[in-house]
């Protein structure tokens, strides 16, 4: 299902220059250049004169599509107060409102880049240097998880006022986003009910949380700043430690276990590692929203592949984690021979050479037209699986609804039905059915004969049993 607002238009080239005029007017610089960098959300990288010095500041705009249901501001502020309770974080220099940006000190440092496709081309490396940086990180975690937080609440951050708020406000956030912008699909309308249904009833004290845990800026093994706050709320610190589990190994933090035990050494307090494994599949059910609705926008800019990247690895993630809490056994399937398709791959071909020949200027840099190449690059490896992927999931739906089932469409409202009104005991046959879904996306995304280690097939490890084996695996 689909709304047309969660497209927003925009043009970029009057944003930029609105941004050079108020850093003109408002900051007193001159010589203002700006360059988009490439990632998930629009950043910038701007350089200017002030007072006759070159300097170098790091701006952050809004996304063209809803991918969280926080604002700009609201990251704005949560990051002033960890500045102001010691955490290092970039210094805010400034607020642009029209295009709502933040202007913050320039930091370096590397990290990595945070995009599924990018860690597929060019792999996710630690090494010795980023590991004693993550173990460093841990221990300022647990030290942000300690500031109160009401200093946060004081800022606009929610307080919990009840379990399910604690344990689940944030996810609840996020649903009622793709409820405001008319998308669902079955994984939602199932997860949506599982998380509800099997909440954790826990007593903890809140912390605020950086939503999006494991982002931080290193330079040797020493950390510059923690950044991407835009997320961050107060809820169950293991929320924030389900985050590493999460994103790893697609983005390679390294052993997680150590540095699960670095994090309780230093917090003090001994970690529950069954509610960490409920976490992981809330905060991956979360970050799916984002992508999901990042496919049906047709706003400037975005990634059209990343999305569907995305919505295929972490939702079947998601779903890896909670067969891993419900004990259910799932499936494993191949890709099988690819279908000849020489018309429709003559035709993407040459449109994907047509793009590579556009001229390349301020709003086209080179990672730019490779993500508009990536379209019809991505469309001519799912035409070749096309019928299959098809077919097996609408089987799928026939034989679980025991209904007649034309097409995917009818099989995604079918589905949809079925899992609003089935009980508990159901769950194993949804659960089996949509990681299948989602598996065959995933194995078209490797494509044939992909390496062992490929990303987008990286299973999520298990936890579970580092509950009884104090020592990690």
């Amino acid at each position: 299902m689909h709304s047309d607002r969660a497209t927003v238009e925009r043009d970029l080239a009057l944003e930029e220059q609105r941004i050079t005029e108020w850093l003109e007017s408002e900051m007193g610089c001159s010589s203002v250049s700006i360059q988009r960098m490439h990632r998930w959300r629009p950043i910038m990288q701007v350089d200017v004169t002030r007072d006759g010095k070159c300097e170098r500041y790091f701006l952050k705009g809004e996304r063209t599509w809803p991918t969280h249901p926080y604002s700009l501001e609201y990251e704005r502020d949560m990051q002033k107060v960890l500045g102001e309770n010691g955490i290092k974080v970039p210094k805010i220099l400034g607020w642009i409102p029209d295009p709502a940006t933040i202007v913050m000190e320039w930091v370096d440092g590397a990290r990595d880049a945070g995009l599924i496709q990018q860690a597929i081309e060019n792999g996710s490396e630690m090494d010795d240097d980023r590991w004693q940086a993550s173990l460093h990180y841990m221990e300022i975690l647990a030290q942000l998880h300690k500031i109160p937080v009401e200093r946060f609440a004081e800022a606009g951050a929610e307080l919990p006022a009840s379990n399910e708020q604690l344990v689940l406000g944030n996810f609840e956030r996020f649903h009622a986003m793709s409820e405001q912008v008319g998308i669902s699909d079955p994984f939602i309308a199932f997860m949506s009910t599982w998380l509800r249904r099997n909440c954790l009833d826990k007593q903890v004290t809140p912390a605020f949380l950086t939503g999006d845990c494991g982002q931080f800026m290193s330079k040797g093994p020493d950390i510059t700043c923690l950044m991407d706050f835009e997320i961050g709320h107060i809820g169950d610190p293991m929320r924030d430690l389900a985050c590493f589990r999460g994103r790893h190994p697609i983005e390679n933090l390294g052993d997680l276990p150590s540095l699960f035990r670095q994090y309780e050494a230093a917090a003090g307090n001994p970690l529950d590692w069954h509610a960490l494994a409920f976490h992981t599949a809330a905060f991956l059910t979360e970050a799916y929203y984002g992508p999901l609705i990042g496919l049906h926008d047709k706003g400037p800019g975005g990634d059209w592949v990343e999305s569907y990247v995305q919505v295929a690895i972490i939702g079947r993630r998601a779903l890896e984690a909670l067969a891993e809490l419900k004990d259910i056994q799932l499936q494993e399937i191949t890709l099988p021979a690819a279908q000849q398709t020489p018309l429709e791959d003559l035709a993407l071909t040459r449109l994907n050479e047509e793009i590579m020949r556009l001229p390349l200027h301020a709003q086209m840099q080179g990672w730019q037209r490779n993500i508009l190449a990536s379209l019809p690059q991505m469309l001519l490896r799912m035409g070749h699986y096309k019928s299959w992927r098809d077919e097996a999931y609408c089987q799928d739906v026939r034989t679980l609804t025991q209904q007649n089932i034309a097409g995917v469409v009818d099989a995604d409202s079918a589905l949809m039905a079925y899992i609003k009104s089935a009980n508990s005991a159901e769950d194993p046959d949804i659960v089996g059915l949509l990681h299948r879904k989602l598996l065959r996306d995933c194995l078209i995304i490797a494509g044939p004969k992909p390496p062992v280690d490929h990303i987008a097939l990286a299973p999520m490890e298990p936890v579970l049993h580092l509950a009884s084996d104090r020592s990690g695996s």
